[in-house]
C-alpha cells in the first residue's frame, strides 16, 4: 500500500511554535492544548452499542514479535519455519499459542486474537508510526524524528476528539519513548497534545512521579498543595502568550483545570507505585514491563484514558541473531508474568469490562529463520492481542498460511487495531475532523473496527 501524501506545511509562525515548546509539557498534562478546535463527536450518528472502554492500556512490544513463536504458532510447517518452540493448549479450545506463555494460555477466554495483520512498513520507525497513529507513515524516516506535520499518536487523537472528563493526564507513556519519538507525540495537533512521559522505569527502587506530581501522606495535604505551586506558576508565566496562541483560547478553563489537577491527590497516588502490596507487585514481575503494567492500571483506576506502555525499550524484541534463547529466557517469560497478571488483575478489581488492553508490535518476523538464529523484519503478516473493554474473548479473527507468510483470510492493517481501539473507547473511526491549522476536514484513523471481535 502506497504511503499517503504529507500534509502541507503547517501556516503557523516559528514564534508560535517556540511558544506551543515552552507550555508543550504543562499542557500535555492538563490535556487541554487545544480545546478550540474540536468538532462535536456527540452526532456522528453512531450507535449506543459501542463505547464500553474508559481507559486503554496498550502495551507497545517494539522491535517486533515474532508471530510464529507467539501466538501463530506453524507446527506443520518446516523445521526452517516452525522453529524450536511447540504450541499449548489454551482455555479455548482450538486456540494454541506458544509453549512459553503458560499463564496468558490460561486466558484465552479473556482475549481475542487478531492473526491477519498486514502493511508495507519494514522498517521499525515507519511500522510504529503506523500503529500508533492509524495512518500509513507519509515518509521515509532513518532517524526516527517527528515532525510537526505528522498525524498524533492515537492518544492525542482521543484527547482531540473527546478530553478526559477529569482532572487527570488525558495521555500517558510509561517506559520511555520508542527510538527518537516518532508517532508518539501530539503531532499535527501540536505540543499541547503530547503524552505525560514517564521514562523512569517502575520497578526501580528509587521511582519518581513526572515533576509537579509528587506525592506525599494525606497529613501532609498543604505542603502537597504548596510543593506543586510551580504547576500553577509555569502556567501562568506563559499566560500572555496562552492567550495569543490559536490552539488555547480557552485560558480561563484550563487555568481552573490546572487547579483542579492541584488540589486532586488521586494521581499522585496513582504514581506511589511503592504503597502497593508487595504480594501484587510480585504478582505483575520485577522487571520494568510488569511494573510498568502496574502502573498502569493504578493509573486507568484513576481514570486516565490513555496509557501507553513501552516493552522495555532496551531490551526489545528485534531478534535478528539468538531469537530462540532469548524469547526463552526473557521476552516470553515477561511478557507472559505482566500481561496476563494485567488481565486477572482488571478482571478481579471488576475494571476489565471498562479498560480495553491492546499487545502487540509494529510487525512480525520473517518465516524462515536466517543463518544467526534470528528472524528478519516481516510486516506482511503478524499477530495481536486485545481484551476487555468490550472486545470479545476467546476468538481468534483471521489466518495466516500455512508458513505465517501472509493472510490467507480476513486481512486487516494497523490502522484496523486503531479502529478498533477508537471504537471501543465510543469513538466513531470514521469521524472527520478539522485540521487544526489547515482549516480543512481529515479523518481521525485510516481503519475501521473489526467488527468480528467487538
Amino acid at each position: 500500500m502506497k504511503c499517503f501524501d504529507p500534509l502541507a506545511p503547517l501556516p503557523v509562525s516559528m514564534a508560535n511554535r517556540r511558544e506551543a515548546l515552552q507550555i508543550g509539557g504543562l499542557a500535555a498534562l492538563l490535556g487541554l492544548g487545544g480545546m478550540d478546535l474540536r468538532l462535536d463527536a456527540a452526532a456522528t450518528g453512531r450507535g449506543g452499542s459501542f463505547g464500553q472502554a474508559k481507559s486503554v492500556i496498550i502495551l507497545s512490544l517494539y522491535g517486533g514479535p515474532p508471530h510464529q513463536d507467539t501466538f501463530d504458532m506453524k507446527p506443520d510447517a518446516p523445521q526452517e519455519i516452525r522453529g524450536e518452540f511447540e504450541p499449548i493448549d489454551t482455555s479455548v479450545p482450538g486456540i494454541r499459542i506458544c509453549e512459553h506463555l503458560p499463564l496468558l494460555s490460561r486466558l484465552a477466554h479473556r482475549y481475542a486474537l487478531v492473526r491477519s495483520i498486514t502493511h508495507q512498513d519494514g522498517g521499525h520507525y515507519e511500522a510504529l508510526y503506523t500503529c500508533l497513529t492509524g495512518w500509513p507513515c507519509p515518509r521515509r524516516s532513518p532517524s526516527g524524528t517527528p515532525e510537526p506535520t505528522d498525524y498524533p499518536h492515537l492518544g492525542a487523537m482521543m484527547d482531540f476528539v473527546r478530553p478526559a472528563p477529569t482532572a487527570t493526564p488525558p495521555f500517558a507513556l510509561l517506559g520511555g519513548i520508542h527510538i527518537n519519538g516518532i508517532g508518539q507525540d501530539g503531532g499535527f495537533l501540536g505540543s499541547g497534545f503530547n503524552p505525560l512521559l514517564v521514562s523512569q522505569s517502575a520497578d526501580d527502587p528509587d521511582f519518581q512521579p513526572p515533576e509537579g506530581l509528587s506525592i506525599s501522606s494525606e497529613a501532609d495535604d498543604a505542603l502537597r498543595f504548596s510543593g506543586r505551586q510551580s504547576l500553577l506558576k509555569s502556567f501562568e508565566k506563559a499566560g500572555s502568550k496562552l492567550k495569543r496562541s490559536r490552539s488555547v483560547q480557552g485560558y480561563e478553563t484550563m487555568r481552573h483545570r490546572a487547579m483542579e489537577l492541584i488540589a486532586d491527590a488521586s494521581v499522585p497516588k496513582a504514581f506511589d507505585i511503592n504503597s502497593e502490596k508487595d504480594a501484587v507487585r510480585d504478582r505483575y514481575g520485577w522487571f520494568p514491563v510488569g511494573q510498568n503494567l502496574l502502573l498502569a492500571r493504578r493509573l486507568a483506576e484513576v481514570g486516565v484514558p490513555v496509557i501507553h506502555v513501552s516493552y522495555d525499550p532496551a531490551a526489545g524484541w528485534d531478534s535478528h541473531s539468538n531469537n530462540f534463547s532469548g524469547l526463552k529466557s526473557r521476552q516470553l517469560p515477561s511478557l507472559d508474568q505482566g500481561l496476563s497478571a494485567l488481565i486477572e488483575d482488571l478482571q478481579e478489581r471488576g475494571m476489565l469490562d471498562q479498560t480495553l488492553v491492546v499487545a502487540w508490535g509494529e510487525f512480525g518476523r520473517t518465516p524462515k529463520i536466517n543463518a544467526k538464529a534470528g528472524r528478519d523484519h516481516w510486516p506482511h503478516c503478524y499477530s495481536a492481542l486485545l481484551a476487555g473493554g468490550g472486545v470479545r474473548g476467546g476468538v481468534v479473527h483471521g489466518e495466516s498460511d500455512r508458513t505465517a507468510s501472509y493472510p490467507s483470510k480476513d486481512p486487516v492493517g494497523p490502522w484496523d487495531i486503531v479502529g478498533t481501539i477508537l471504537h471501543c473507547v465510543g469513538i466513531d473511526p470514521s469521524l472527520r475532523i478539522m485540521h487544526p491549522f489547515q482549516g480543512r476536514r481529515i479523518d481521525v484513523c485510516q481503519g475501521r473496527e473489526i467488527q468480528e471481535i467487538v
